[in-house]
């Protein structure tokens, strides 16, 4: 499995909720008691999990119900627990290290099992699906993006062009299948869910004045050529080394661009991130 720094997961999944939350209308969370968010990261998904989960009566008395959150990268996890306690969420959070594959639960342990932008980044995604229906004795559901299809909007000049040059070849490089998109109901489908559907929507990231500190730090992380080194070994193996080079010159230079632009208040820029909300149901026996 990939690994990602908790700063390229600030990035990646930074605001992903703010707007509205009808996508996750189809994991039914308000009659949730037990939640798994798997391949958890630095838990945004499990603290909005969380938020929307209501409290469900037990014997007379309200009794919130319980999200844990697993990941398999330790550093990961002590973001997600230090962001936790100081969350307001009502929801009981936990956090646990654990194998997507071999996650450290029982059978039915759980009502929904979910993962958001995890199956894009395994080599068998289906395995992945089995192991969560394994552990869900309800719903299964996967939050997955289409990297293939992500548009950038940019007022600053060759921006779009350098970013859809950028992510055909880290698409094309790339070990896993990132623009996986809809076709995860294949996975469902394989795994044995049943009632399978998916519905697409459209992420976007908007950068304009006045600029949050995020905005600002991604910049400068295009003008030093580190956001594009993030994904170099990908890039590498879909060209060479040599127009690798040529590519990150090219992208500091449009970077310079932005943080000057950006200096005057004079830089947008819209990124429309789609992705699709796979959910099944585990079939029950005969």
């Amino acid at each position: 499995m990939r690994r990602f720094s908790a700063e390229y997961l600030e990035h990646t999944r930074r605001g992903m909720w703010d707007d509205g939350r009808d996508a996750l209308a189809d994991l039914e969370l308000s009659s949730r008691e037990r939640v798994l968010d798997v391949g958890c990261g630095t838990g945004e998904l499990t603290r909005v999990l969380a938020a929307e989960t209501d409290a469900t009566e037990t014997d007379g008395e309200d009794a919130d119900a319980t999200v844990i959150g697993v990941d398999a990268d330790p550093d990961l996890l002590s973001v997600a627990r230090e962001a936790e306690r100081e969350s307001d969420a009502d929801a009981r959070i936990g956090y646990l290290a654990g194998d997507a594959t071999r996650l450290p639960f029982r059978d039915d342990a759980v009502d929904l099992a979910v993962c958001q932008a995890l199956l894009i980044n395994l080599p068998d995604p289906t395995a992945a699906v089995r192991e969560l229906a394994r552990v869900s004795g309800d719903l299964v559901a996967a939050v997955e993006p289409d990297n293939a299809d992500v548009r950038v909007s940019s007022t600053v000049d060759d921006e779009e062009r350098l970013e859809r040059e950028a992510r055909e070849a880290y698409v094309d490089g790339v070990d896993t299948d990132v623009a996986l998109g809809d076709r995860v109901r294949e996975a469902f489908d394989a795994a044995g869910l049943v009632d399978v559907r998916t519905r697409r929507y459209v992420h976007e990231k908007r950068t304009e004045p006045p600029y949050a500190e995020p905005a600002l730090r991604s910049a400068a992380r295009k003008a030093s050529g580190a956001g594009l080194a993030d994904h170099r070994d990908e890039l590498v193996a879909a060209t060479s080394e040599d127009a690798y080079d040529d590519l990150r010159g090219r992208w500091r230079e449009m970077g310079r661009k932005v943080v000057d632009a950006m200096g005057a208040e004079e830089y947008e820029r819209v990124e429309y991130v789609p992705f699709d909300v796979t959910v099944g149901r585990v079939a029950g026996d005969d």
